[in-house]
């Protein structure tokens, strides 16, 4: 198993937050500054097929909590792209356009983790989105604001786990850009609407945070690969 070296990864992460997507992006739409870019299947190597035991999320140090992160974001990448390659018909030419920019973004973070993980990775979720319909917007926009929402508090929850402090950081840039994707997508629901208890807290100001068992429970509705957890 090849060690996590944190001078690699920092010029990873450095690299993945820097690079510049090749179309207008959501995140400069939104007058937020450098976007990230969305890494072909074609630039990355071959994924390890997942054995039929499933994988296994050790905590007890940062390769477990940077596993955790990227079976999350192999889920959203998986949605995204489905609902990118075939948007429902009632999504306005902005709205897909968000969409495929959001694809790029989940792809970039999966992409991120896979690479700074090396043989260190799990392998390759399957996934399972039989209780979406991806033809109808509010079961798209409903699954999206739940994929989001997890993955925030996902991220605010593991970060205590997280050892490095250059794995913290990266963590923290990653969030940052889910939360916008969360706030987008409430406010595409009912607008105004981007920042609502229980997700944030009014009086703290504070967004939520997740334990991971509690997230794996919400997110294996998703997930046909068996997750096991140890040392939590």
């Amino acid at each position: 198993m090849e060690n996590l070296n944190e001078q690699d990864v920092m010029q990873d992460e450095s690299n993945f937050l820097e690079a510049k997507l090749q179309r207008r992006s959501f995140l400069q739409y939104a007058g937020a500054g450098a976007a990230v870019v969305a890494l072909t299947a074609a630039g990355c190597k071959k994924d390890r097929v997942t054995p039929m035991s499933g994988v296994t999320l050790d905590f007890k140090d940062d390769f477990g909590v940077l596993n955790y992160a990227y079976a999350l974001e192999q889920l959203e990448a998986a949605f995204y792209i489905q609902v990118a390659s075939a948007p429902p018909s009632s999504f306005s030419a902005a709205e897909k356009a968000y969409f495929q920019d959001i694809q790029f973004h989940e792809i970039a973070h999966r992409e991120f983790f896979k690479n700074a993980l090396g043989t260190a990775a799990i392998g390759s979720l399957a996934v399972d989105f039989s209780s979406i319909n991806f033809t109808d917007r509010t079961s798209v926009l409903g699954a999206a604001m739940a994929f989001e929402d997890l993955g925030v508090g996902a991220y605010n929850g593991a970060g205590v786990r997280l050892k490095s402090t250059t794995y913290l950081l990266a963590a923290g840039k990653i969030v940052s850009v889910e939360a916008r994707h969360a706030a987008y997508i409430r406010d595409l629901i009912s607008n105004g609407t981007f920042a609502t208890a229980p997700q944030v807290n009014a009086s703290t100001g504070l967004d939520m945070a997740l334990t991971p068992d509690a997230v794996l429970a919400a997110a294996g509705k998703y997930i046909k690969t068996k997750i096991n957890v140890i040392n939590l």
